[in-house]
């Protein structure tokens, strides 16, 4: 089994150099409650995912400040799908939330400054690889799209306009496409784009990570139904309090086991097919599905 730990760390450390670098952030309580959220523990998976993208590619510089800027955005909307007027929640990565530390106003301008901040800090790490101003512009525009209203933002709407409703599975699919495959695809996508992968390379790429987008999300809704609040690092059995439709209300923890699996196969033999499938790409399209937590 192959370890990510070397690429935890080196993204982990950018994220620490970004919270130091920037002197516009200030040391208030926003500057506070962007390092709170930013330096908590996490998978990582993003990151993760556009390094092993870049390598699979055949890129050779150190992408992981680039890799950072995902988990940049990503944070970001963790701090706002826990605010009371979202999903209000208590406790996320095995610790209180953004707004319990800091209240909900705060919490609320933090998410709202970290999007900027991103912006930034994906620009000057595209720069810093030596990439032209043609390919920085497109992974700033791979990413903004993603995380904007035809993606995380527009998926989260929906999720939240289909609280208490029973959804179909197409229905279910699009907002999670939306909210939670887009950013992953991305990922993966602006992995290639670093690498200079070619457009059959991206559209490969692209595939292996919708795919993958929703396996991880089928993967989340069977831990909210299956596991504990201890072993997640967030409150567990949520869906169900805030009357969800999800995976395993639709399709059983098993069938919603079986999809997660024929989807991360999907991922797999789009990459296969292009020739860019890698034991590390291979290995996180299986852990997405098998994960504890």
């Amino acid at each position: 089994m192959l370890d990510f730990g070397a690429d935890r760390l080196a993204v982990g450390a950018q994220i620490e150099l970004l919270c130091d670098s920037f002197p516009d952030l200030g040391t208030g309580a926003v500057a506070q409650a962007i390092r709170y959220s930013l330096l908590g523990a996490g998978k990582r998976i993003r990151a993760i995912l556009l390094l092993s993208a870049y390598r699979a590619v055949g890129g050779r510089g150190d992408a992981s400040a680039l890799a950072a800027a995902v988990e940049v955005v990503h944070a970001y909307s963790l701090v706002h799908d826990d605010l009371p007027c979202m999903d209000d929640d208590d406790v996320r990565r095995g610790r209180p939330t953004t707004h319990r530390v800091f209240g909900p106003h705060v919490a609320a301008v933090a998410g709202v400054v970290m999007v900027p901040l991103a912006v930034r800090f994906m620009l000057i790490s595209a720069r810093g690889l030596g990439l032209p101003d043609e390919e920085c512009g497109g992974i700033v525009q791979e990413f903004m799209r993603a995380s904007g209203a035809a993606g995380m933002v527009g998926g989260q709407l929906l999720d939240l306009a289909g609280e208490a409703r029973t959804l179909t599975l197409d229905e279910l699919e699009k907002i999670h496409r939306a909210k939670t495959g887009r950013l992953i695809e991305a990922a993966v996508r602006v992995g290639g784009i670093a690498a200079g992968a070619n457009n059959t390379e991206l559209d490969a790429l692209g595939r292996y990570g919708v795919a993958l987008g929703l396996a991880f999300q089928i993967a989340d809704d069977v831990l909210d139904a299956t596991a504990t609040t201890a072993e997640l690092g967030k409150t567990a059995g949520r869906d169900a309090e805030l009357r969800k439709s999800t995976y395993a209300l639709l399709l059983g923890v098993d069938g919603a086991r079986h999809r997660a699996h024929s989807l991360a196969n999907e991922a797999c033999g789009a990459l296969d097919a292009a020739g860019l499938l890698t034991d590390e790409l291979e290995q996180i399209a299986r852990f997405s599905v098998e994960r504890k937590k």
